[in-house]
């Protein structure tokens, strides 16, 4: 069992810099030079809970080195955030952080009562797509596609 028994010991170690650091660094690159916005979420967010994640280590580190468990549940743990079979870490953005913090759903004061509230239940992308729209073509265009949605909406 010596060196199987010293490579399972030593797992952490030797995963950790990749699964935690190294592939989320490459892919945070290739993110930021991507056209879309779902690789961003992933990566911020993946960084957002490393971060925490660490600061948890730095705080509580007399507890966890009574725990030798502790590296392979936060190695599971990033692995689950980071693998792109798995995208945990947008799966959090989505069902957690999206849903309790109100980050970035503040709508411009100059439009209408009505566009306001259809504008603030857009996700950040679709809500730039139609406020480009209403530039172009004014806002009694916006008004006329929702109430056409509208319309749509009760038939069904």
């Amino acid at each position: 069992m010596g060196v199987f028994g010293a490579v399972a010991r030593h797992l952490d170690t030797l995963l950790g810099p990749g699964v935690m650091l190294l592939y989320p660094l490459y892919a945070s690159m290739r993110a930021i030079e991507s056209p879309s916005t779902l690789d961003d979420q992933q990566w911020l967010t993946y960084w957002v809970l490393y971060s925490f994640m660490t600061l948890f280590e730095l705080s509580c580190w007399k507890i966890l080195q009574w725990l030798p468990f502790w590296p392979y549940m936060k190695l599971v743990f990033c692995m689950w955030l980071v693998l792109p079979i798995f995208n945990g870490a947008a799966y959090i953005y989505e069902n957690l952080v999206r849903k309790y913090v109100n980050v970035g759903r503040n709508v411009s004061s100059n439009h209408p009562e009505g566009q306001r509230r259809v504008l603030q239940m857009m996700s950040l992308d679709a809500r730039k797509s139609v406020e480009r729209y209403i530039e172009k073509y004014g806002p009694e265009a916006f008004d006329r596609v929702v109430k056409v949605a509208e319309k749509e909406a009760r038939k069904h």
